[in-house]
């Protein structure tokens, strides 16, 4: 059985998923010495949380056909397993947790790994929004998706840019 969504259902992931990331950057950039590197993951945080309030907007701004529902939900579960599969996925609670990185490291390696993570939670993010246009109906929004995407794919621009700077 598969399911389609519609784009409001995929912009309150995002929503979410954009909350996640500025809460890692954030975490991320109060533990790292490199001082260019904390600025730039403060910067991320502040886009993730721009980002955030453009999806709220963009939800804001849907026809009635882009929300149409595409299961009956009176309890409003399929929207909490989008939010479960994204916190699994995304930026995840343990994302910060779970990353340990070796004493022995020096100051830029330690840098170029905690950036090298960040690259690759935003690619995760594009693969999870590509994965999700494919699920989208045309009728219910799918072209909107692309916004989302292009939205992480200047985070990939920033972090590879960053990252092939050191």
């Amino acid at each position: 059985m598969s399911y389609e969504f519609n784009v409001s259902e995929v912009l309150e992931m995002a929503a979410h998923i954009e909350e996640n990331g500025a809460k890692f950057y954030r975490e991320m950039a109060e533990n790292i010495p490199d001082n260019s590197i904390r600025q730039l993951f403060f910067n991320l945080a502040t886009m993730e949380e721009e980002h955030h309030k453009v999806f709220i907007a963009m939800d804001r701004d849907l026809s009635e056909q882009e929300r149409k529902p595409t299961v009956l939900d009176p309890q409003g579960e399929l929207v909490q397993y989008l939010r479960a599969l994204a916190d699994l996925r995304v930026f995840h609670e343990k994302t910060k947790d779970g990353f340990n990185l070796p004493e022995e490291l020096s100051e830029g390696e330690k840098t170029g790994k905690v950036l090298q993570a960040a690259l690759d939670l935003e690619k995760d993010s594009i693969v999870f929004y590509l994965g999700m246009k494919e699920l989208v109906p045309e009728q219910l929004g799918k072209k909107k998706i692309d916004k989302i995407i292009k939205e992480e794919m200047g985070h990939i621009s920033v972090l590879s840019n960053k990252l092939t700077s050191l």
